[in-house]
Formats: C-alpha cells, sequence, structure tokens
C-alpha cells in the first residue's frame, strides 16, 4: 500500500512516500505554506497525483508527554486533510525525529545549508518508516 508520512513544522511540511508493498519509505519533498487550506489543497492533489492509498502524520509531544502549540496545529491539519481527502489520518509519535534526521544529515557528511533544504523531508521518512514497521511486525500503530 503505498503510503504518505508527514513531518508538519510552522511554516513548511515534510514528506516522504513508500513503495507500493509499503516496506521503503523515501525522503519526497518539502511543502512551504503561510496558509493551512492552502496546504491542504496541495497535499490533496498530491495525494491524487501519486496514486497515494494512507496517510501518516507525526504527532507532536511534548517530552513530559503533554501537548502543546504543535499539536493543536497538527490537529486541525490532520482534521481538515481528513475531510478532503476521506483518508484516515494515522498519527506517530514524533518526538526526535527531526533530531535523528540531523544525526543522520550530519552523517552524511551534508553541508548545514543542504541539510536546511531536505531535513523536514527526512524527518517525514522516520516518520513514515516507523509507521511501516509498526504495521509490518503486527504492533499496533496508535
Amino acid at each position: 500500500m503505498k503510503t504518505l508520512g508527514m513531518d508538519l513544522g510552522t511554516k513548511t511540511l515534510g514528506l516522504a512516500v513508500s513503495d507500493k508493498l509499503g516496506i521503503i519509505a523515501n525522503p519526497y519533498k518539502t511543502l512551504r505554506y503561510n496558509d493551512i487550506d492552502e496546504l491542504v489543497e496541495d497535499v490533496s492533489k498530491l495525494i491524487a497525483e501519486l496514486h497515494i492509498e494512507a496517510l501518516v502524520l507525526g504527532y507532536p509531544k511534548n517530552m513530559n508527554n503533554s501537548l502543546g502549540e504543535a499539536t493543536l496545529r497538527t490537529d486541525v491539519f490532520k482534521e481538515k486533510l481528513e475531510n478532503v481527502t476521506e483518508l484516515p489520518i494515522n498519527l506517530i509519535d514524533e518526538r526526535l525525529s527531526t533530531v535523528e534526521a540531523e544525526k543522520y544529515l550530519i552523517g552524511a557528511d551534508m553541508s548545514r545549508k543542504n541539510r536546511k533544504e531536505v531535513i523536514d523531508s527526512v524527518a517525514a521518512s522516520i516518520i513514515l518508516d516507523t509507521y511501516l514497521k509498526r504495521i509490518g511486525s503486527g504492533t499496533d500503530v496508535r
């Protein structure tokens, strides 16, 4: 099943796409946005173009498990996108996904400038990979 992984930030949305078998997560692109409704429209078009069958969204909890402003923004985006696409969105704890992406890119000897351009899509691929491993092992994804 082809799945889209998403990492929502304050100004960007990192995207990753799985292969058709739902085994491998690949960074795809980063969308910049000013308006959440326009972002929802752009993502829904992309879902149709790529023939996406499942959606995964990083859910930002604080380290103490509390919910903050980023969580509220994510909830709004999730609800709007679900209403437009009619696809349920699976939430995956995204704590430290950007930190993990940064370490990966530094390990790949990528310059700071280049890291900035791809870090959101790499974080989305980490979120998507977590989801794919959980469903592959039969683990509850919630």
